[in-house]
């Protein structure tokens, strides 16, 4: 974030108002530094240019490879806390980014770790940890969302030494250009959900971006075909073999997820704040009137309470005893409360607050996608709810 001379007299103007970051090593510290001199220096200052025209930077994908940003736990040795922190700070620069990144090294890099074999991750991971193969992932399909763990339509079928996939994926991130994608498909033999690494050249495959969005605009996602495509056996990940191994994956990228909505209440308080203090009415600064200070507070205390969720979920996390249910309860908390302060915020800038010059519009808009993806507010409430009674009440 820039800074102004406002900015250097006040203790917390960067929202960490009970120090989280100092829970870091210092080490970490430095790293988290670098990352966001980065994210001031290359990404905020195109970020609404780039949303309000709908476009993706690809100049910026060398830039983020020298930066080293994908797998900073496995690859990296960071904790799960340091990968956090730093996710809310790539979505507090552009939430568009930090879905690319999300996509492409929690969702798709997050598969080949997890449900590859070695011989696979051996042959795979060197050129995506590098960015030099750009990868996207292949869940939701046109008519499945939040039942697509019984509902996978897209199938997968046996055929000597190769498979090969038909059916359909939507809202698939990054797809418009990656070089592979993660497709889960349900095996037609035993019906159960596999993962398979296809190379978005082959025949059959086909991507179209999605138009006329009102969030997220510079990610591209697309809908997939897939017909006929024949992929080499060797592109089954070894591991991939139920939905209950997909879980794997989500389980941990949810947690990205949430750690996007902290990103983007602070984004919003950093917009707020700056324009409550530089912004006058009535011979004075909006920052001076109670109700305005009453909604900047509303800001930082869902963000700080957001944070203060994340960083015990972190903890659990490097200590191998995360839950399904507890990340579930996380990103249903941190997006409801980013939801309100996102319109909070719009509402501080009054008619500013609904164009992309002030930012917090993009804002704004990118909150719903955000509030919508990774399991939506209600399954999310619902698996939580599962946990604390013994019984489901999804279906």
């Amino acid at each position: 974030m820039s800074t102004s001379a406002a900015d250097l007299n006040l203790p917390c103007a960067d929202g960490d108002f009970y120090a989280f970051e100092q829970m870091l090593t210092a080490k970490e510290q430095d790293r988290l530094a670098e990352v966001r001199d980065f994210l001031a220096r290359e990404v905020r200052p195109i970020a609404v240019d780039c949303w309000n025209r709908g476009e993706f930077p690809m100049e910026l994908i060398p830039k983020l490879a020298d930066i080293d940003l994908v797998s900073p736990v496995r690859r990296q040795g960071h904790s799960n806390l340091f990968a956090g922190l730093m996710h809310a700070e790539v979505t507090r620069a552009d939430a568009s980014i930090s879905t690319f990144m999300g996509v492409h090294d929690g969702l798709f890099t997050g598969s080949i770790e997890t449900l590859a074999s070695q011989e696979q991750k051996d042959a795979w991971l060197p050129d995506i940890y590098s960015l030099k193969k750009i990868g996207a992932f292949g869940l939701t399909e046109p008519l499945g969302g939040s039942d697509v763990a019984g509902g996978t339509r897209t199938t997968a079928r046996r055929d000597g030494g190769s498979w090969i996939l038909n059916g359909a994926k939507r809202w698939i991130g990054n797809a418009t250009f990656s070089d592979w994608v993660v497709i889960y498909a349900r095996d037609i033999e035993d019906n159960q959900v596999k993962g398979f690494l296809v190379d978005t050249g082959l025949e059959g495959f086909s991507a179209a971006r999605i138009e006329n969005k009102i969030a997220l605009r510079t990610v591209q996602n697309a809908d997939i075909t897939l017909d006929n495509v024949v992929v080499p056996d060797f592109c089954k990940l070894a591991h991939a073999n139920s939905f209950r191994d997909v879980n794997k994956v989500l389980k941990v990228t949810r947690l990205g997820v949430a750690w996007q909505a902290v990103g983007q209440q602070l984004a919003a308080f950093d917009v707020a704040r700056r324009y409550a203090v530089e912004r006058h009415q009535f011979g004075r600064p909006l920052a001076s009137f109670q109700l305005v200070q009453n909604q900047l507070v509303q800001i930082l205390g869902n963000a700080v309470s957001s944070m203060g969720m994340m960083v015990r979920l972190s903890q659990l996390e490097d200590a191998g005893e995360a839950k399904d249910e507890q990340s579930a309860l996380a990103k249903a908390f941190t997006t409801a409360r980013m939801r309100e302060s996102v319109a909070l915020g719009r509402n501080l800038l009054g008619g500013n607050g609904i164009v992309t010059d002030f930012e917090m519009a993009k804002i704004f808009a990118d909150a719903e996608a955000i509030y919508s993806y990774e399991g939506t507010h209600e399954i999310n409430t619902l698996v939580t709810g599962r946990a604390i009674t013994g019984i489901s009440a999804i279906v």
